[in-house]
């Protein structure tokens, strides 16, 4: 360009262009809407990383109950339900997501009255039903899906397509952990079988992959740790240490490859994790109180002892610093056999499956709360969808039901003895203070610091985000009031 050519007039228009610029970033930094994304050491993907506010936990387990526990036998007393047992549903749908209606069930649980609150709970937790004054309950949940494996990756994902980031890794990309031997986020499936959608429950979608959940659990660790047969603890450190060697030496000739720096970060995990995974996969340190405690001794029922065991493991996961746990309670479809699926033996079903999930699970928040962390760790307990008041017609189980359904949380900023939402007369839809599943993931994120608005990942030319472009924060289960940042 002729800089003669550059005359008062054109200056003048550039300088406009130049100050609005200016004023935008300036209002997008206000918002807090510049620069959240996190700065990421492609040498230490794992370094614990500052959060968008100060943070009411520090790590979270979830206990994912796959395949969609009723909360007409848990969780939501629905008397009405019980005076209309047996009658038809006036203006029902004659045919759900399985075929016909039947008539109206009245739960297969009797239901009291539980702790100081005096909340109606169902009998058929015992054990989870005694803590009932610790739990902040929503019962006015939403599903996008009534279809197990897209309302799985609903729950855990936000979206029901495959392909995006878990839950986890979200957090664990934004916070990274406080422990850089084992993973910032382990998946333990249950001892029967993986849940329905599989690895996409703790998958890092289009995240950089070193943000993808791990999985193992108390009996089958990670595959292809072990130091194989004939070669000595010496032996391996001193190739390890050499190996470390050669790799460093390879990046300080390449320092601009970022991805050699996180492939090596990986290898080097791996490595410090052949020590740190057998040692806290070993449960004979455990007291025997605490094994009987966890129901992890009880030979009449195996599955649920290596339920148990999982639930030890999330605890010493916890304690270690890992930041997100996610713990599985069900496999995949089955006719209910392995998940809490339960069609058309509904009773039965569940009188097996209550028995695995209850006392291990009570046993662990008790454990926790003792040893002082719950001051630090949010436990959450979901399930990807809800079932119908009515049972299916010739069956003696519910169907599919997405509009209504309940979830609880307790521990770090949680509001104990609160009972949020709620579901029409007969537990069929939710009808007052109706939240997507896109809130129960804003909520997870805000007691760890983090704004889900802020919380975001360019992918395809679009800034995504775990809560999609919706989710609010559901306050009303939290012991503390907003953050005062205008933004969250």
């Amino acid at each position: 360009m002729n800089p003669f050519s550059y005359n008062r007039r054109r200056f003048l228009n550039d300088s406009t262009t130049g100050i609005g610029s200016i004023a935008l970033a300036s209002l997008l930094q206000k918002q807090g809407r510049a620069g959240d994304q996190p700065i990421i050491d492609p040498s230490q993907p794992y370094a614990p990383r500052p959060s968008h506010y100060p943070a009411a936990a520090k790590n979270v387990i979830v206990v994912f109950c796959a395949g969609a526990v009723s909360q007409l036998e848990t969780w939501d007393y629905k008397p009405e339900l019980i005076k209309q047992d047996g009658k038809p549903l006036k203006g029902g749908p004659a045919v759900t997501f399985q075929g016909p209606a039947g008539e109206l069930a009245r739960p297969q649980y009797a239901f009291r009255p539980r702790g100081e609150t005096g909340k109606m709970v169902s009998d058929m937790l015992p054990h989870l039903a005694e803590l009932t004054d610790e739990f902040a309950f929503v019962h006015s949940l939403t599903s996008k899906s009534n279809t197990h494996g897209p309302a799985e990756n609903f729950l855990s994902t936000g979206f029901v397509e495959d392909g995006f980031p878990s839950n986890g890794s979200w957090i664990t990309y934004a916070l990274g952990s406080e422990n850089q031997n084992l993973p910032a986020f382990v998946a333990i499936p249950d001892p029967r079988g993986v849940p329905q959608a599989s690895v996409n429950n703790w998958g890092s979608g289009f995240l950089p992959a070193e943000f993808q959940g791990t999985p193992f659990s108390s009996k089958n660790p990670i595959r292809h740790l072990s130091t194989p047969a004939g070669i000595s603890r010496e032996s391996n450190l001193a190739s390890r240490q050499l190996l470390k060697q050669l790799n460093q030496r390879h990046l300080e000739q390449n320092p601009t490859e970022g991805m050699l720096a996180a492939r090596i970060a990986s290898y080097e995990l791996a490595a410090r994790m052949q020590l740190s995974v057998p040692e806290i996969s070993d449960l004979s340190t455990e007291t025997a109180a605490t094994l009987r405690a966890y129901g992890a001794d009880d030979t009449s029922n195996p599955t649920k002892a290596a339920f148990a065991k999982n639930c030890i493991l999330a605890r010493r996961l916890i304690e270690q610093g890992v930041r997100f746990v996610q713990l599985f309670n069900g496999a995949y479809a089955s006719g209910g056999e392995l998940n809490w699926d339960g069609h058309s033996k509904l009773k039965e079903q569940y009188d097996r499956h209550s028995a695995i999930l209850d006392q291990p699970v009570a046993a662990m928040i008790r454990d926790m709360k003792s040893r002082g962390m719950l001051e630090d760790t949010l436990i959450v307990w979901c399930t990807e969808f809800g079932r119908m008041p009515m049972f299916q017609k010739g069956a003696q189980g519910r169907d599919h039901n997405p509009d209504g359904f309940t979830c609880w949380m307790t521990g770090a900023g949680v509001q104990r003895g609160v009972s949020h939402g709620v579901t029409d007369e007969l537990g069929r839809k939710a009808v007052e203070d109706i939240h997507p599943l896109y809130d129960l993931n804003a909520t997870i994120l805000h007691l760890l610091g983090l704004d889900h608005e802020r919380l975001t990942f360019e992918h395809n030319g679009v800034q995504r985000r775990l809560t999609n472009v919706e989710g609010h924060v559901i306050h009303q289960m939290l012991s503390s009031p907003p953050p005062s940042s205008p933004h969250a």
